[in-house]
């Protein structure tokens, strides 16, 4: 009987007893838990946890052997400091310590001076020739006062590199009111005070056409590439780089000429207009001063230079204003079209070198444009659309 009593007593206080250790404290107490032991405990269960997974580790450790190395943790990595830009030292340009004021043309980008205002007159050499030695030559001084004929034993400059273009395009304008609008769609850069600035090194140029002649403009750059290469061992073939006097071609044997690709008449050509200008009988001073007629006749005595080689060096090197060629299928051909002449039919029609107008017609034509045939040829050719630029190149 009393083994029955104590059973039921122990079964209906089990209950109780439950609850109270499944039972979280908040439901008991009705009071929630402060937040600073609740941390603590968390902290308690996470240590914990910890030190049983250290100890699983060694254990597995252990069982791998001695070798095993335990592999460090991951890291993140550190954000690179961006490096701080060290600017260059300042150069001392005379400009920037003040001793001149710089130019400036109103763009950005322009840094260069205007050009300079010098004399020139239309049959001499209107551009600034450079000698083998590297001086810079000009026809005239550049002191208008300094012109006069008794003092340079020239014509007295009838113009100025700053006006040049723009006499010779009236007179153009006045001759013939068909060149307006040829003038007014085509900027003739040759001519302009741009152009006139150009610096010119007649041996260089000269040479330079030789090698051109017959091969396309890629073989020609290559051609001249290597030609200075051959003067300047361990260097880049650059046009950059300075193209050898005419002295150091005359002193270099033909077979070495020849390694830039020349043939060997080419190579007899360019090596005997170095000796010519190494004998002075062609110089910077003749060209600067001979007249049109005179320049032709030296020049064309040159083995390897045509008619048609120096009227074009006259015309885009020296800038004479008063070269016309008859000679020239692009001039011819665009006289043609200017004078409204059918060009397909006369085309298909043949009739051989003169086939769009003959040297007569050309030269009664031309005339009417002294003493600015070259920029008459020059807009000819814009007739028709020739690459001048291609004409300029060497």
């Amino acid at each position: 009987m009393s083994l029955r009593r104590s059973a039921r007593t122990k079964a209906a206080n089990s209950p109780a007893l439950v609850e109270t250790a499944t039972t979280p404290r908040t439901i008991v107490t009705g009071k929630q838990e402060p937040k600073k032991r609740a941390k603590q405990t968390a902290g308690k269960t996470n240590g914990l946890k910890k030190v049983k997974l250290n100890a699983e580790a060694e254990e597995s450790k252990q069982s791998l052997g001695k070798d095993y190395k335990t592999p460090p943790l991951p890291t993140t990595p550190l954000r690179r400091k961006k490096a701080t830009k060290v600017q260059p030292p300042i150069t001392p340009t005379p400009s920037l310590v003040k001793i001149i004021a710089p130019y400036s043309s109103g763009d950005i980008d322009d840094q260069s001076p205007p050009p300079l205002d010098r004399p020139v007159e239309p049959h001499r050499t209107n551009a600034t020739l450079v000698t083998p030695g590297g001086t810079q030559r000009t026809a005239y001084p550049v002191s208008l006062n300094d012109a006069s004929p008794s003092k340079t034993g020239l014509p007295r400059p009838t113009a100025t590199t700053g006006n040049l273009l723009e006499r010779a395009l009236e007179h153009l304008r006045s001759a013939d009111a068909r060149m307006i609008p040829l003038i007014e769609n085509h900027h003739c850069h040759i001519f302009s005070p741009e152009g006139l600035a150009e610096e010119i090194d007649p041996f260089r140029s000269l040479a330079s056409g030789i090698m051109a002649q017959q091969v396309s403009g890629a073989a020609a750059k290559s051609i001249k590439n290597k030609f200075i290469g051959l003067f300047h061992e361990g260097q880049p073939e650059d046009q950059s780089v300075m193209f050898p006097t005419p002295a150091q071609v005359a002193a270099t044997d033909i077979t070495r000429l020849r390694l830039a690709g020349l043939s060997q008449r080419k190579a007899e050509y360019i090596q005997g207009l170095a000796q010519k200008f190494v004998s002075g009988e062609l110089s910077t001073e003749m060209l600067l001063k001979a007249t049109d007629e005179e320049v032709m006749e030296k020049l064309i005595a040159v083995r390897g230079l045509g008619r048609w080689s120096v009227e074009m060096f006259a015309c885009f090197g020296l800038k004479r204003t008063d070269v016309f060629s008859t000679g020239d299928l692009g001039v011819q051909r665009g006289m043609a079209a200017f004078m409204g002449r059918d060009i397909k039919k006369m085309k298909a029609k043949g009739g051989g070198k003169w086939k769009y107008m003959t040297e007569k017609e050309m030269e009664s034509i031309a005339e009417a444009f002294r003493p600015y045939r070259s920029l008459f040829m020059y807009y000819m050719w814009r007739v028709e659309d020739t690459d001048v630029q291609a004409l300029e190149g060497n």
